[in-house]
């Protein structure tokens, strides 16, 4: 099975949903001519043409308001939003129109929208480029949120969500982009709304997503060198949620540590521990913990933003902390 990048992985599967489907379309600020910032749709331009690889003006809510208006009627379309930091200017049409029409016109109106869109920190882009706001929009009843990890997780993923007939916000981390990770080539989807065991375990469930999968595998690492046995559980799909996956192993391991890189207040892992603890109280050995950024803008110094963002050694030192 080859080894590809997480950027390539995400290239090959739209290119794969274009040939299958010639409704699907890919636009978004500097995704034909330049291939996105991070090379996603490197290619797409010379294969399929300007029809269906259009570079957009630099306006996200008229770039989200065009997709809408596309998949309402009846295309497949594909939005870049460069960064998740530029959503928030598309708020409007992402959770007033896209997450709401096909609720308000009773099954009427479909939406199938896929919003791509990088996030987190780690690279030093400043605290208006470097947040990870996906928590916003597992809030937002209609949207469907995902962000996977691996390369396997995101071509499986995106190709789902191109063809789902719902909304979909497709949360990329930009510092794994050039990860690499096996991926057939042959076809195959992974469903919505199914979680992924990464690594076995028996002492204490760790729950992460995206980019924090990857630290949370290295802390496990880290554990098991210590006789500590983590399990580690990748939701990939934060809305829906596979709550019996993540319940059956907290169940079995008694102890829970849920690692995110959002904000810790009002966030998917806050929300996640809450019906945890409520569901999993009488296996539960020790109080679940949730693992965030710090509360504070992310800082462009790179020793403080090291400081602010979870890594591998700060999940093993919360796992030791748990007892």
């Amino acid at each position: 099975m080859p080894e590809i990048t997480y950027a390539a992985a995400l290239n090959s599967a739209l290119r794969e949903e274009m040939h299958r489907d010639d409704r699907v379309f890919v636009f978004g600020e500097e995704v034909a001519r330049w291939g996105g910032s991070f090379t996603v749709t490197r290619g797409l331009l010379d294969e399929f043409g300007g029809k269906r690889v259009r570079d957009t003006p630099i306006s996200e809510e008229a770039i989200v308001g065009l997709g809408i208006g596309a998949a309402m009627a009846g295309l497949r379309p594909v939005a870049e939003i460069m960064t998740i930091n530029f959503i928030l200017l598309a708020m409007d049409q992402i959770v007033n129109h896209a997450a709401k029409l096909r609720y308000m016109s009773g099954g009427q109106v479909r939406v199938p929208l896929v919003i791509r869109t990088p996030g987190g920190g780690g690279l030093q882009m400043g605290a208006q480029h470097s947040q990870s706001l996906e928590s916003l929009f597992v809030h937002v009843p209609g949207l469907i949120v995902i962000a996977p990890s691996t390369p396997y997780d995101a071509k499986g993923l995106l190709k789902t969500a191109i063809r789902d007939s719902n909304p979909v916000i497709f949360v990329e981390h930009e510092m794994i982009y050039a990860s690499k990770g096996e991926v057939p080539d042959e076809e195959y989807l992974i469903p919505i709304g199914k979680a992924d065991i990464k690594r076995e375990g028996d002492d204490i469930t760790i729950i992460a997503h995206s980019r924090m999968v990857l630290e949370a595998l290295k802390a496990a690492d880290k554990l098991a060198e210590e006789g500590i046995s983590a399990e580690v559980v990748d939701p990939r799909t934060l809305m829906p949620l596979d709550q019996p996956t993540l319940l059956r192993s907290v169940e079995k391991t008694g102890r829970a540590l849920i690692v995110q890189e959002c904000w810790p207040h009002c966030s998917f892992g806050t929300d996640t521990a809450h019906w945890l603890t409520y569901k999993a109280f009488d296996s539960l050995d020790a109080p679940i913990r949730v693992l965030s950024s710090a509360n504070v803008p992310v800082p462009y110094s790179h020793p403080l933003e090291q400081a602010v963002l979870p890594n591998a050694d700060k999940i093993a030192a919360a796992v030791r902390e748990m007892g």
